[in-house]
């Protein structure tokens, strides 16, 4: 007969960790995609291209940074559960968000 390793309290704990990193990754996301309708509004609006690149580089720079550390501090599980949080936010964004 083989013991089930985990206890409630176990299961408990990590489904509240994996829905933690989930909405970090959610807010990561918003926050990258939100800024990107911003960003293609000053490309489009034909502003100056230098803050435009700046903003996008900043912009690919912020969430490649929070996911180096997730990954370095936090290991695979939580890159992984993030990187999904970041999937339905852009999900979100694209899909409910109000129309220019």
């Amino acid at each position: 007969m083989t013991a089930f390793p985990f206890t409630a309290h176990d299961l408990i704990f990590s489904a509240l960790r994996t829905g933690a990193w989930l909405s970090v990754g959610a807010l990561i996301g918003a926050l990258h995609f939100l800024t990107l309708r911003w960003n293609v509004l000053m490309l489009a609006g034909g502003r100056s291209l230098l803050p435009a690149l700046a903003t996008q580089l900043a912009r690919l720079a912020i969430v490649a940074a929070a996911l180096t550390i997730i990954a370095v501090h936090f290991g695979a599980l939580p890159l992984v559960v993030a990187t999904a949080g970041i999937l339905i936010a852009r999900t979100a964004v694209f899909r409910f968000g109000e129309q220019p």
